[in-house]
């Protein structure tokens, strides 16, 4: 969100920890609920299956689904993730001499030493690589007037490649669509042309107006997260019918708290990890325990499991040629048959 002055930053700010305060308390409550086997606890599915999952879409009960997608969903594009040991990005990042992995989308270490994000931001650039069966599944669930929203931790932009849009998409971490000046007295906004060519010759980027660093408009580590972030939560996850979360292990708040801020939605997890579906990785899942009444954990990738949902339901997840738009490479998809 662009800001013109550091008085309404910090306006902002407040609402952000105010937001982000209340995300945390729903969490225990539900948390407490579901530990004490309090409040509501009705079974939406008739089995705790993909199959359920796919009857449950069918039935027509079922007409607001949110996605909450990590970077587990892009590495079959090429895109590595962040924390697989030995393939994941902060395991091959020994080029830029940092003084710890994060440190790379550290706010305090990047205004300081710029080079290292810059250099990694040329290898891992949008355009690069195209969207993956997730993202043309979530543009599906578009297409049929099912997704509500889609929650994104990824910075890569390929939700919008497969034909989401802005409102469609909650990018949580942020996004290389725009850029701003880091300066809070300036803010300008740089498009994605505009960052591209800094980017691709090796400048340095620096705002027109006031000759101060233009960043990505990705969070980083000490920076909060957009306030539409805080803001569509708190309208989407009460309508909720279906929580689909793919390619995310939940281990950073706030966004990992978001399956525990309501209880009455079905819960349908993709992950490559079998270890998520023993342990209900982020807490207020329940996959196999006697109380269990709305989670079902699918393992295998991500990609496998959109198509096996989509067989089920008899639909097609289909692909076309990009075109360029804006620096991007748009695709047109044809929505899928039932």
């Amino acid at each position: 969100m662009s800001v013109s002055c550091p008085l309404q930053e910090q306006s902002d700010d407040s609402s952000e920890e105010e937001a982000a305060g209340d995300t945390e308390m729903d969490f225990l409550r539900n948390l407490f609920s579901s530990t004490l086997g309090l409040g509501s606890a009705d079974k939406v599915l008739d089995e705790l299956t993909l199959e359920g999952v796919a009857r449950y879409i069918q039935s027509g009960k079922c007409k607001n689904i949110i996605c909450m997608v990590g970077a587990g969903i892009s590495t079959s594009a090429g895109i590595p993730d962040f924390r697989s040991p030995g393939t994941g990005l902060y395991a091959n990042l020994q080029k830029y001499n940092l003084p710890y992995p994060e440190a790379i989308f550290q706010i305090d270490y990047f205004k300081k030493h710029p080079e290292p994000f810059f250099a990694l931001a040329k290898e891992l650039y949008p355009g690069q690589f195209k969207p993956t069966v997730c993202h043309y599944f979530m543009k599906l669930l578009k297409d049929k007037g099912l997704l509500r929203r889609c929650y994104s931790q990824n910075i890569d932009t390929l939700e919008r490649v497969a034909g989401l849009e802005g409102d469609d998409l909650i990018e949580a971490h942020g996004t290389f669509y725009t850029s701003h000046c880091v300066s809070f007295c300036c803010r300008k906004e740089y498009n994605l042309d505009w960052m591209k060519v800094k980017i691709f010759s090796d400048d340095i980027p620096r705002c027109d107006k006031c000759s101060s660093l233009v960043k990505p408009d990705i969070v980083f580590f000490g920076e909060n997260l957009p306030v539409r972030f805080f803001t569509s939560m708190k309208m989407d996850f009460p309508r909720c019918d279906l929580l689909i979360v793919m390619g995310t292990s939940l281990q950073v708040q706030p966004f990992a708290g978001l399956v525990s801020r309501y209880s009455l939605f079905v819960c349908f997890s993709v992950q490559a990890d079998p270890l998520f579906g023993l342990m209900g990785f982020g807490g207020g899942m329940d996959f196999d325990s006697d109380k269990a009444y709305r989670d079902v954990a699918h393992i295998s990738t991500c990609d496998d499991g959109c198509l096996a949902l989509a067989d089920l339901l008899g639909w097609k997840v289909s692909y076309t040629t990009g075109v360029e738009v804006g620096g991007m490479t748009r695709s047109k998809v044809t929505p899928g048959t039932i």
